[in-house]
């Protein structure tokens, strides 16, 4: 089975090498990542429930797709890419903004990473990957905010961080209010 290698980094985002994606992990070393925020015109953000079988927050909700860019790939091409073999669509994705944060799981991997993220929309009918997704949903953000307060244990740990500062950028920019969401 192929295994992944990760772009290893320091905190300005610079590469400082690769690594297998599981001993990245492992050994909680600084990687980039990043995550993918879909909306519909209706300004509901796409939300999936991770595969059990995932290495980590396997039955978690989570935003529409997270992962790595492969050594030497784009990041903007990576997020495109890894969304198509996810949730089964490609859209036009604009980067937002970056951050980086560290969780440790109870199975002893720690996720360290720089993550960029990117939002999208997109309307039509998909068909997730089986192997990656195992539900979706559209919610609106007000109710997601309420979700991740009354049952915190059924998202992932970067979601709880990202969530906000998305939340944050799209009521910044007036995102989901001006039409953009709906273009």
């Amino acid at each position: 089975m192929f295994e992944q290698d990760v772009i290893l980094v320091d905190e300005q985002d610079k590469p400082v090498g690769s690594m297998k994606k599981m001993e990245a992990h492992q050994k909680g070393l600084l990687h980039r990542a990043f995550s993918v925020f879909i909306f519909n015109s209706d300004g509901e953000m796409l939300l999936q429930q991770r595969a059990k079988n995932k290495y980590h927050s396997g039955g978690l909700w989570t935003n529409a797709c997270c992962s790595h860019p492969n050594p030497g790939e784009d990041i903007q091409t990576a997020a495109s890419r890894r969304l198509k073999e996810e949730m089964g669509f490609t859209t036009e994705l604009k980067k937002i903004f970056d951050f980086i944060y560290r969780s440790s799981f109870e199975n002893g991997l720690t996720e360290f990473e720089f993550d960029h993220v990117f939002i999208g929309v997109y309307n039509d009918p998909f068909d997730p990957n089986k192997n990656e997704v195992s539900d979706y949903a559209f919610k609106n953000l007000d109710e997601i905010r309420s979700l991740l307060k009354q049952q915190p244990e059924l998202f992932t740990a970067w979601f709880h961080i990202a969530f906000p500062m998305l939340e944050k950028w799209v009521n910044e920019n007036a995102w989901l209010k001006t039409g953009a969401a709906n273009s």
